[in-house]
C-alpha cells in the first residue's frame, strides 16, 4: 500500500452523515475508505474529460481551423440531434 498522509478536512452535517451512513451499512470499513472511493472516482472522471477533450474536442477544433466550410450552423446540428432522438424514442421504450 502507498505511504498514507494524515488530514484533516471540515464537513457538512450531511456530508458526515452520509459517510457514517456508508460505514454502519458495511458497504466501507471505515470513514477514510468512504473518501479514498470518492477521490478514485473524482480522478476517474477527470481522466476521461480529459481524454474527450485530447481525442475529440481538440481534432474536431483543428478541423474546423483547417476547414472552417466544413462546420455546420448550430441551428442545423440541433434538429439533426432532435430528429436523432426522436427516431429512437420508440427503441428505449421497448428496452
Amino acid at each position: 500500500m502507498a505511504k498514507v498522509q494524515k488530514r484533516t478536512f471540515s464537513l457538512s452535517e450531511e456530508q458526515a452523515g452520509f459517510i457514517d451512513r456508508k460505514v454502519a451499512s458495511g458497504d466501507y470499513v471505515s470513514g477514510s475508505e468512504v473518501i479514498r472511493e470518492g477521490l478514485r472516482a473524482m480522478q476517474e472522471r477527470d481522466a476521461a474529460i480529459e481524454k474527450w477533450l485530447r481525442e475529440e474536442v481538440v481534432p474536431a477544433i483543428q478541423q474546423y481551423e483547417a476547414d472552417p466550410s466544413s462546420a455546420r450552423p448550430a441551428e442545423v446540428f440541433f434538429e439533426e440531434l432532435l430528429a436523432e432522438e426522436i427516431a429512437d424514442a420508440p427503441k428505449r421504450k421497448r428496452a
